[in-house]
């Protein structure tokens, strides 16, 4: 399989370069990167630390598009949004797993990767993945009895706040309880805030360091507390899973997937 890496000079894009050119089934036949990036024209192989491969970052997304299966995109929301589009007038499969998208950047994303085979997910890590169905089930036997609060940790670089996976557990515990995000979550409290309302659902960030990424959800209720973690020690989980994503996606019909698809963990309703 030809992919190429979208964010190549990026800490997930290095690392997924890096597992990719060790995987027996795939080759990299192209890198993007932000037209001004001081990488441009720099070989991709070099910047992950793999020496020379022969893979020039380049900025134009269709050339780039033209030689490879899939493009695995870990950039920026605007940048995903024309990337996805690109594909999917070329017929191109992308795995995309940036965050921070606004309503309407995911809307355009939907509505441009249904004509090709899109993924999205926020977190490609199995461990993730399944704590999306551990919270889902707990919310649903729990119910209006527990407190649900997510407190999620990540490295001082990142640019969105909360991670998009703690937004994916707020929108997961949302819908098992029968609640609507937009009315009940609650993202960081300062002040005199009042009593915390049954229905809230409380979302916290922390940045610092170089954590990777750490998410918590804790059910809370008087006497006893429940709490569920993922932590993630390396980028490794993430791109290997971006890469079981693209492997995936390459034979599937167009369509919008996530990795619950790939994993086979969606709950069928």
């Amino acid at each position: 399989m030809r992919i190429a890496v979208s964010g190549a000079a990026g800490r997930m894009g290095k690392t997924i370069l890096a597992l990719a050119s060790e995987h027996p089934e795939m080759e990299i036949t192209g890198a993007l990167e932000w037209a001004e990036h001081p990488a441009q024209g720099r070989d991709a192989g070099e910047i992950a630390g793999l020496g020379n491969i022969g893979v020039p970052i380049a900025s134009d997304v269709r050339e780039v598009l033209k030689n490879c299966d899939v493009l695995i995109d870990f950039s920026s929301p605007a940048a995903s949004v024309e990337h996805v589009r690109a594909a999917s007038e070329m017929g191109k499969a992308v795995v995309v797993g940036t965050t921070g998208f606004s309503a309407e950047q995911r809307s355009e994303i939907d509505e441009a990767g249904s004509r090709t085979r899109c993924l999205v997910a926020p977190n490609m890590s199995m461990g993730v993945n399944l704590l999306f169905n551990l919270v889902q089930s707990a919310a649903r036997a729990l119910n209006v009895d527990y407190d649900v609060e997510i407190i999620e940790a990540h490295h001082r670089m990142k640019k969105d706040a909360p991670s998009g996976t703690a937004n994916k557990l707020a929108e997961v515990i949302s819908q098992a309880l029968g609640r609507d995000l937009q009315d009940v979550g609650v993202y960081g409290r300062h002040g005199i805030v009042g009593e915390r309302k049954p229905s809230e659902i409380g979302v916290m960030a922390v940045r610092g360091g170089d954590i990777v990424g750490d998410h918590t959800v804790m059910f809370i209720t008087t006497g006893e507390r429940i709490e569920l973690t993922h932590r993630a020690h390396s980028r490794n989980a993430l791109a290997k899973g971006a890469l079981q994503a693209a492997l995936w996606l390459a034979s599937q019909p167009n369509g919008l997937y996530d990795m619950q698809d790939v994993l086979g963990l969606k709950v069928r309703k």
